[in-house]
């Protein structure tokens, strides 16, 4: 649907996303339901589970029952007999973690059967042993999934997530702003564009771009000596005035007017943007571009195991799956939906920013998954330049 004007990013806050939606239930989903603060136990839940099912999302991130058209949960609700609650609880990857770190860091379980973090939260929950296995023998539909999302570094195994919806980090430029196309992370530091360049908040996405620049893989790095290049870089051009701001996705606006002539952007954001302004343009530099996606996990003793393989086969059926990313307009990453999506909208299955072809693809690099040491140390180096 492109009239929608507002995307949900990994990273965003809650308080950012109500302010640039206007309202949380835009999209016509349930309001979020609340986590069981108080009702965790220590039974580590059941292997089956009966006709229930909690989801807690990302919001404005399915397509919903409305305009005479059925969504996706309603789908699902009616074919499957499973009583579904969808949740949009799931605001900011640390803000969430926060909630559920006092109950699953002491062996109790939370009320939702799938969460859904971005893919380097989905690493760290793994390493602190706080997911179970998916009933991925009750998910036939798994074998939908697009070759570049098997067996990531944040799930080497293949077996405690799905992805969602996915999406690429690159750069988002005004051509008239810059006067020229641009190809490489370098163009972020070209001095012709100083005072007119903005970051992104998103840690992964800034720091693995600048990495790509120097010539470094972040989906190999595991200290922190290892990014101090990129951290070092980014110090520098935020103390000389070169860069101008560290945004969420409203630096939009300001690509839109040229006051910001490139910055570290989404695709997603771009898709959007380009209907109303050709003049932004995205790209994957030359270099390589950041991957990352959103997943479908189950929290430790998640009860509700069958009804949650009911739900991931449905959706990583290509004709659902083609629904969801009409609306949603982010990279599916289940097989044969481009095929689908041409049938609902042929100018979004010709889109490369939807579909990337191979060799994008190819240096499309998803960020290492860190130990909780490392993590520190990024996250407080990073808050330093943000807020310097």
């Amino acid at each position: 649907m492109k009239s929608r004007q507002v995307r949900r990013r990994p990273g965003m806050s809650r308080r950012e996303f109500l302010v640039r939606s206007g309202a949380l239930g835009a999209a016509g989903l349930s309001l979020p339901a609340l986590l069981a603060a108080c009702g965790g136990s220590d039974d580590g839940g059941s292997s089956g589970g009966g006709n229930q099912l909690l989801f807690e999302n990302w919001p404005l991130y399915i397509d919903p029952t409305e305009d005479g058209l059925t969504g996706s949960v309603d789908r699902f609700m009616a074919a499957s007999g499973v009583e579904l609650t969808y949740s949009e609880a799931y605001n900011d990857n640390l803000e969430y973690f926060a909630k559920i770190q006092p109950l699953l860091g002491t062996g109790k379980t939370i009320e939702p059967d799938i969460i859904a973090p971005t893919q380097w939260m989905a690493g760290r929950l793994l390493n602190l042993g706080w997911l179970d296995e998916l009933p991925l023998d009750k998910v036939p539909n798994a074998a939908n999934l697009e070759d570049a999302f098997k067996n990531p570094p944040s799930d080497p195994t293949g077996k405690y997530s799905l992805p969602w919806q996915s999406g690429t980090a690159g750069i988002a430029y005004n051509i008239e702003a810059t006067g020229r196309e641009l190809k490489s992370v370098a163009d972020l530091f070209d001095p012709e564009f100083a005072g007119r360049v903005a970051m992104l908040t998103e840690m992964r996405d800034t720091v693995g771009l600048v990495l790509l620049g120097e010539g470094i893989d972040p989906s190999k790095i595991s200290t922190f000596d290892e990014a101090a290049v990129a951290f070092e870089k980014l110090a520098k051009a935020k103390a000389d005035g070169h860069i101008r701001a560290f945004t969420g996705n409203d630096y939009t606006d300001d690509l839109g007017l040229g006051n910001f002539a490139v910055c570290v952007g989404w695709s997603g954001d771009v898709l959007q943007v380009q209907a109303d302004n050709p003049n932004v343009r995205f790209v994957v530099p030359e270099e390589g571009g950041t991957l990352w996606w959103d997943t479908m996990v189950m929290p430790k003793g998640a009860k509700n195991r069958d009804a949650a393989a009911k739900w991931m086969n449905f959706v990583y059926d290509p004709v659902e799956a083609a629904k969801i990313a009409a609306y949603v307009q982010y990279i599916s990453p289940v097989k044969g939906v481009r095929e689908e999506l041409a049938k609902i909208d042929p100018e979004l299955a010709d889109n490369p920013l939807l579909f990337p072809d191979d060799a994008t693809k190819a240096r499309l690099i998803p960020f290492a998954a860190l130990s909780e040491d490392v993590e520190a140390e990024f996250e407080a180096a990073f808050s330093d330049i943000v807020g310097a």
